[in-house]
């Protein structure tokens, strides 16, 4: 599976577990049955699935937090689409703690809102990571380029 691959399944299984609000404990249960289910197997392929899902629970308050930080006064967290909240997660987990370079995950992220969001997503998408980029200064090495 290529890495665009993983990240749509890694969106499809944080997407179903928040929605139907599994409890932590719950998650190997339900992302091994998922993975099974979709007969998805290869160590790099579930380590990468299972690092994002676990990762973006793990560091929930964090990424929560960095969200809230870009949005409007007339906008709060909780009224956000679940769909847009989800991408958002992975993509703020993949930067900060896989230190994945940012101009793929901003450009992985607006492709899953694109594919699972409504018409304004990617653009959301892409503004709220770019506020993030520039938060945290992930785009520093990339001038040196």
């Amino acid at each position: 599976m290529s890495m665009s691959d993983n990240r749509k399944v890694a969106f499809e299984i944080v997407y179903s577990l928040e929605t139907q609000g599994t409890k932590y404990e719950e998650y190997k249960e339900n992302v091994d049955m998922f993975l099974e289910d979709r007969d998805i197997h290869g160590k790099a392929t579930t380590k990468y699935i299972k690092d994002v899902v676990y990762g973006t629970k793990r560091h929930a308050k964090q990424i929560k937090k960095q969200i809230e930080s870009c949005l409007s006064e007339k906008w709060t967290y909780e009224r956000l689409s679940k769909v847009n909240v989800v991408i958002l997660e992975i993509a703020i987990f993949e930067m900060l703690f896989l230190k994945t370079p940012f101009k793929v995950v901003i450009n992985e992220a607006v492709e899953l809102a694109k594919s699972f969001g409504d018409t304004k997503s990617p653009s959301f998408i892409n503004g709220v990571l770019a506020s993030i980029v520039k938060k945290n200064n992930l785009d520093e090495g990339a001038k040196e380029n």
